[in-house]
C-alpha cells in the first residue's frame, strides 16, 4: 500500500541517518585522537606518538587488531584533518558557531564547496579548489570539522559557548607564487586555543578566540573578534552579515610577513621585520536557500583588507583581497 510504501521509505532515510552518524562518529573518533597525540609528541617533545598511543590505558600493547585498528584511523584522520585545513583556509577559523544540530542534540552536516580564494595571505591572484564540507557536533559538548576544528564546548546554555579547541593552520608552500621564491615553505601546524561566542539572539554573534602553534616556530599567535546576525525571509531564504579583526604576535607577522636575514640572502627582498598588532579586517555576506528540511545551498563572499606593518609587507601584493565560496549542504 502506499502507506507501507511510504513508511518503508521514511525507515531508509532515518537508516541513512544513523549510517552516516556512526560513519562521522569513526572518523573524527580517530581525527581527535591523532591530533590529540600529534599535540602530545610536538609539545611534550615525545619521541614516538604511536608508542604513546599503543602504551594508554586505550590500547593493550599486546592487541594486534587494536593496533592495526589505531594506526587505519590514525591515517584516516591525516587525510580528513589535511582536508579539513584547506577548507579552514577560507573560513579562518575566526569564531567557533555550532549550529550543526540543535543545542542538545547531536548533528552534523556534509557537503561539497567551491572556493576561490587567495594563492596567501596578501596575493594578488586566487586559486580555485574543491572540498569537502564536514562538520560534527555531540549532544555532551565535543564537536569536530572544518568550520570550528576539534574542540569541547563547556556551556549547555545556547547562548554562551565557550571552551578549547585545536585548529589547523596549512601554512604556505614557497612555490605558489614568485614573491615567495627563496623565503622556503611555512609548514602546516596544529593550533591550540580557547574560544568565546555570546549569542544574545537566535539571529546575533559576538565571538572571540585565541589561536596558538603556527609559523616557522610554532610560536604564531592569533586574537579573532567578530561579530554577526542572519535574517530569515521566508522558510526557504536566508540572509547574514558578519565582521571581524585579528590580532597577531610578533611571531607570527614574522613567519607570514617578514623577511629573516636568511631568506634575504635567498630572495630579492630586503630584511623585513614586523611587529605584532592588527593583522587584518574583513567583512562577510552570504545567501542560504533552503531545497527542503535537511538540504541547503549556500553562498558567502568575504572582503579581506590587511592592516599595520602585514598590509607594508613587501610579500603584500594586494591590501584588499576577496574569498567567494559556493557550498551544497545535507544536515543530518
Amino acid at each position: 500500500t502506499d502507506k507501507e510504501t511510504a513508511h518503508a521509505v521514511f525507515l531508509s532515510i532515518d537508516d541513512t541517518n544513523n549510517s552516516i552518524h556512526l560513519i562521522i562518529n569513526a572518523i573524527f573518533t580517530g581525527v581527535f585522537y591523532n591530533s590529540l597525540c600529534q599535540l602530545w609528541s610536538h609539545y611534550f617533545k615525545h619521541s614516538d606518538a604511536l608508542a604513546w598511543q599503543e602504551s594508554s590505558l586505550l590500547l593493550s600493547p599486546g592487541n594486534y587488531m587494536q593496533r592495526q585498528t589505531l594506526r587505519l584511523l590514525s591515517s584516516t584522520a591525516s587525510i580528513v584533518f589535511s582536508v579539513l585545513a584547506t577548507q579552514a583556509s577560507a573560513q579562518m577559523f575566526n569564531a567557533v558557531q555550532l549550529h550543526a544540530a540543535a543545542p542538545g542534540q547531536s548533528g552534523g552536516m556534509l557537503g561539497v564547496a567551491a572556493l576561490s580564494t587567495p594563492e596567501y595571505q596578501g596575493s594578488a591572484k586566487n586559486r580555485k579548489l574543491i572540498v569537502p564540507v564536514v562538520d560534527y557536533q555531540w549532544a555532551n559538548g565535543w564537536f569536530a570539522g572544518g568550520s570550528n576544528g576539534l574542540g569541547y564546548n563547556f556551556s549547555g546554555d545556547p547562548m554562551f559557548h565557550y571552551g578549547v579547541r585545536v585548529t589547523g593552520d596549512i601554512g604556505r608552500k614557497e612555490k605558489r607564487a614568485k614573491l615567495l621564491r627563496g623565503l622556503g615553505d611555512i609548514d602546516a601546524k596544529s593550533e591550540i586555543g580557547a574560544f568565546f561566542t555570546f549569542n544574545p539572539g537566535a539571529a546575533t554573534y559576538f565571538g572571540s578566540s585565541v589561536r596558538y602553534g603556527a609559523g616557522n616556530d610554532n610560536k604564531g599567535m592569533l586574537f579573532d573578534l567578530s561579530a554577526g546576525f542572519t535574517e530569515s525571509w521566508n522558510r526557504n531564504l536566508r540572509t547574514g552579515a558578519s565582521l571581524g579583526a585579528s590580532y597577531a604576535n610578533d611571531n607570527y607577522m614574522q613567519s607570514f610577513f617578514g623577511i629573516s636575514q636568511a631568506q634575504a640572502a635567498r630572495s630579492a627582498h630586503k630584511i623585513y621585520t614586523p611587529k605584532a598588532g592588527l593583522k587584518n579586517t574583513y567583512v562577510s555576506a552570504f545567501v542560504s536557500y533552503m531545497i527542503n528540511d535537511r538540504t541547503s545551498l549556500n553562498l558567502i563572499v568575504t572582503s579581506d583588507r590587511l592592516a599595520g606593518d602585514a598590509k607594508s609587507s613587501p610579500l603584500s601584493e594586494k591590501t584588499r583581497t576577496s574569498s567567494i565560496v559556493a557550498a551544497a549542504a545535507y544536515r543530518f
